[in-house]
């Protein structure tokens, strides 16, 4: 491979558990998966450590484990009566889980919007940008606090969709309606979840 090649590898690793009596349980390996990271981690620090004085290379990675999703699931029942639903209705005024984290809303709503995992994400003021890898697309999400600040800093950045908790209006309809607007007029796809 040439020096200037950059590689991307993806290793998929279903978390089967050691044998209880196996050298790798005892050197506290619990799972194969287990294993696999600490592979990559001493290749990683292997290459780091033949590279010459300046040299830079990223060898780190990331690791995603299968979930439950982040958001409640709306649950109907066949017979539901009028005080089902409402009750119902009243479980997903907050359609996100407690105790969720940003960054597994955020890897969810990636995967719904079928953006890569592997695009790049920074995080500025509280927004997280994803930079769509195929299209060159930028999308913002607003995960953990809104105010018209934030608004206008997204904006500012022209994505090609902004996506917004719609549990952090807070009830504040003028700032929610006035966002969908700006966000009409700026010819930002906006969806509020």
């Amino acid at each position: 491979m040439p020096k200037t090649a950059a590689a991307a590898v993806f290793c998929v690793q279903l978390p089967e558990e050691t044998d209880e009596k196996s050298e790798a349980r005892k050197a506290g390996f619990d799972t194969i998966a287990e294993i696999a990271k600490e592979r990559i981690r001493r290749a990683g620090r292997q290459i780091s450590d033949g590279l010459q004085s300046g040299q830079n290379v990223d060898t780190g990675f990331k690791v995603f484990k299968l979930a439950e999703s982040g958001f409640k699931q709306w649950r109907q029942s066949g017979q539901a009566d009028t005080e089902a639903l409402q009750g119902e209705l009243s479980l997903n005024i907050d359609s996100v889980l407690s105790e969720t984290p940003s960054e597994n809303l955020l890897c969810e709503l990636m995967l719904r919007l079928g953006l890569k995992l592997t695009c790049k994400v920074s995080l500025s003021d509280g927004v997280y940008f994803v930079e769509d890898e195929d299209t060159g697309g930028l999308y913002a999400f607003l995960l953990e606090r809104v105010n018209q600040d934030l608004i206008d800093a997204v904006l500012a950045k022209h994505p090609v969709k902004a996506v917004v908790l719609d549990r952090l209006f807070d009830g504040d309809d003028a700032l929610k309606g006035n966002t969908v607007l700006q966000m009409k007029d700026a010819g930002v796809m906006f969806e509020c979840v």
